[in-house]
C-alpha cells in the first residue's frame, strides 16, 4: 500500500536547525503534489510548505526565509530543512502527497500522509 514514512524530528534550542525527511513508498514522488503541514497543541492543522507538480515551492509567511522544502525523486524522498527555529515552530509535522487538509486536524483522509514527527523548540 502507498504510504509515507517520516524521520528527523526532535528537540532543539531556539535558533537551531532540523531536517525532516519523508520517504514515499508504493508510488513515485515524480509528478506528485507534495506538502508539509504542522499541528501545535490546541491549534488547527497549518499548511507550511508546498512543492507543486511543476516543482515550484511555496511557504506560509511565518516560515519564509527559514524553511526550505526540497525533493529528491531518485530517492523518492521529500525534505524540509528548518533553520532559525523558534518556539512557535513547536508542533507535530506531517508530510503529504496528493492530499490536503479537510478539517481542523492533521492528517486528513485525502492523500498519503506520513505518521507525523514531533519538533520541539525550546527557548
Amino acid at each position: 500500500a502507498a504510504h509515507m514514512v517520516e524521520s528527523g524530528g526532535g528537540s532543539v534550542q531556539a535558533g537551531g536547525s532540523l531536517r525532516l525527511s519523508c520517504l514515499a513508498s508504493g508510488f513515485t514522488t515524480d509528478g506528485a503534489g507534495l506538502a508539509w503541514y504542522r499541528q501545535a497543541p490546541g491549534k488547527e492543522c497549518e499548511w507550511v510548505a508546498v512543492i507543486s507538480v511543476d516543482g515550484t515551492t511555496s511557504y506560509t509567511d511565518s516560515v519564509k526565509g527559514r524553511f526550505t522544502a526540497s525533493l529528491d525523486n531518485a530517492k523518492n524522498t521529500l525534505y524540509l530543512q528548518m533553520n532559525s527555529l523558534k518556539a512557535e515552530d513547536t508542533a507535530v509535522y506531517y508530510c503529504v502527497a496528493n492530499g490536503r487538509r479537510t478539517g481542523t486536524n492533521c492528517p486528513s483522509d485525502i492523500g498519503y500522509w506520513g505518521q507525523g514527527t514531533q519538533v520541539t523548540v525550546s527557548i
